[in-house]
């Protein structure tokens, strides 16, 4: 048996959680720099210095911008600023790129950092590890971190006042965790903390389910109802949990599946522009329909797709742009993707080709 730590996140959701910073952030330090991204600094940011201000234990310093990519460049750029070098602890502000960018910020300084997600599109508010890309978008690799943010707070007014199409997009990315994880290590004898982190991936299915239309409407009228509340605890938090336990052996394997080869093998085309015009979990959310075709749950598809086009979330290539042509392209690339590579079976060409043939049959009989 192996010595191992396991740190799951801790968290405050609510509409007045500001205003718990220095309570919670105080025993880290005095100084904290904030960085985030443009657009979230300026729906949360002058609200978190007052609450800050207000209660007096915490300085914060800035606001910086993060750079607008998650790359290695802007993290040793933001090392470079004064604030930085000077501040105890960094919040960081925003969705998934800023937060990886402070994440590793934080790994490479060694000063805690604190997230303050202002959408609800995906768990890296509460994630072990950041997504890098290289300065021009393209990916370029996972930095697992040895735990989460000290804390994340959750300011549900804030997410609710942010663009829908987030939360929106959230949803795919999240019930698909359950589906890739549970398919992945079908045939596997998991030890403690794979087979905890499967089983936490079913509530990021079912409050969705449950609740995700109900709350699609809440935030178009920009009102935070426990509907609402229930769907951004499954996006940030549950998922980030089951995340971490997935992930504790710095491996991918029950981590992701057919849903993210589908959206990996799409752009891998740049001619697509998929990223240009299409979310990260709107495509994957797609691809959750092709994973239950070819793995034969058909009762599960069906659930799914009526939620999918309850919400809006795609059934169709085209709702992403992607023609029958592009899709003889695309098809034999997604067999080739590491998402893949640990299937309880062989994900072959044939057996895709029948999965899409099949749901274009199914969406004719839907128009």
């Amino acid at each position: 048996m192996s010595n191992y730590s396991i740190l799951l996140p801790a968290y405050s959701i609510g509409e007045s959680v500001l205003e718990r910073v220095g309570e919670v952030c105080s025993p880290w330090g005095r100084r904290a720099v904030l960085i985030g991204g443009e657009r979230a600094l300026g729906a949360i940011g002058e609200k978190l210095m007052e609450c800050a201000r207000r209660d007096g234990r915490i300085e914060v310093m800035g606001p910086l911008l993060y750079g607008g990519e998650a790359s290695l460049e802007n993290v040793h750029a933001l090392m470079d600023r004064r604030e930085v070098r000077e501040a105890d602890m960094i919040f960081a502000a925003g969705g998934g790129k800023a937060l990886d960018t402070c994440k590793v910020l934080g790994d490479l300084t060694g000063k805690p950092v604190f997230t303050f997600p202002t959408i609800a599109s995906t768990c890296a508010a509460t994630t072990a590890v950041a997504i890098v890309y290289h300065p021009d978008g393209r990916f370029d690799h996972p930095h697992f971190l040895p735990g989460p943010a000290r804390h994340a707070f959750i300011d549900t007014t804030v997410i609710a006042s942010a663009p829908p199409r987030y939360l929106w997009a959230g949803l795919g990315d999240t019930y698909a965790k359950y589906f890739e994880s549970t398919m992945s290590s079908r045939l596997d004898e998991l030890n403690h903390y794979h087979a905890l982190g499967v089983v936490t991936s079913q509530a990021c299915l079912m409050p969705l389910l449950r609740y995700g239309e109900a709350a699609m409407e809440a935030h178009r009228q920009q009102r935070v109802t426990p509907e609402l509340e229930q769907v951004i605890l499954a996006i940030i938090v549950t998922t980030g949990i089951a995340s971490i336990l997935l992930t504790a052996d710095r491996i991918i394997d029950y981590n992701t599946g057919l849903a993210h080869a589908v959206f990996y093998a799409l752009t891998g085309f740049p001619e697509l522009e998929l990223e240009k015009h299409h979310l990260h979990g709107e495509v994957v959310g797609f691809g959750v329909l092709i994973l239950l075709l070819v793995d034969g749950q058909r009762e599960r598809f069906e659930e799914v797709y009526r939620f999918n086009r309850s919400v809006g979330l795609p059934t169709s290539p085209e709702e992403i742009g992607v023609s029958r042509d592009m899709l003889k392209r695309v098809i034999p690339c997604i067999p080739r993707m590491a998402d893949v590579a640990h299937n309880p079976y062989p994900i072959t060409e044939s057996m895709l080709i029948r999965a899409f043939d099949e749901l274009e049959i199914i969406n004719s009989a839907n128009q």
